[in-house]
């Protein structure tokens, strides 16, 4: 039987996610600041362990930053959506550009949060998604070309 990815939260205990980042401090206090409302199963470090892991692991949010090696989060993100994941994916990153925020939905995400704001915000985002709403980190704002 297939897992449900929906945010009951009667359902089959804390939402599993899956950290990938290329800093192993980073994952370290992303799963300190995440757990025990999130079950973090599993961290990996480029965007190809990523998608292995997300094939075998079934989670319901995938966290992913930007710049990893191997393969990058736009496109690891893309491949998972092409792969048929239904994964909620919310990128955990350095990039303030609103280029790489726009980016990022075109890829699939739902979400997307700048690493100083990872205490305030990451867990927000992961709450939003689950819900099936989309979330920036407030400290982000749009070029003016981008405004209205």
């Amino acid at each position: 039987m297939a897992r449900s990815h929906e945010s009951d939260p009667t359902g089959d205990g804390p939402m599993r996610v899956l950290l990938a980042d290329d800093s192993r401090s980073m994952l370290c206090e992303a799963r300190h600041i995440l757990e025990p409302e999130f079950h973090v199963i599993e961290t990996v470090e480029n965007g190809e362990d990523l998608l292995r892991a997300a094939a075998k692991a079934d989670p319901d949010v995938v966290i992913l930053d930007i710049s990893m090696p191997i393969l990058n989060g736009l496109e690891a993100a893309r491949q998972l959506k092409r792969d048929g994941s239904k994964a909620r994916i919310v990128f955990l990153t350095v990039h303030e550009d609103w280029e790489f925020v726009e980016a990022s939905f075109a890829a699939g995400a739902v979400g997307y949060v700048i690493k100083p704001r990872l205490a305030t915000d990451l867990p927000v985002a992961i709450r939003a998604a689950l819900m099936g709403k989309t979330f920036v980190s407030p400290a982000i704002m749009p070029s003016p070309r981008h405004i209205g």
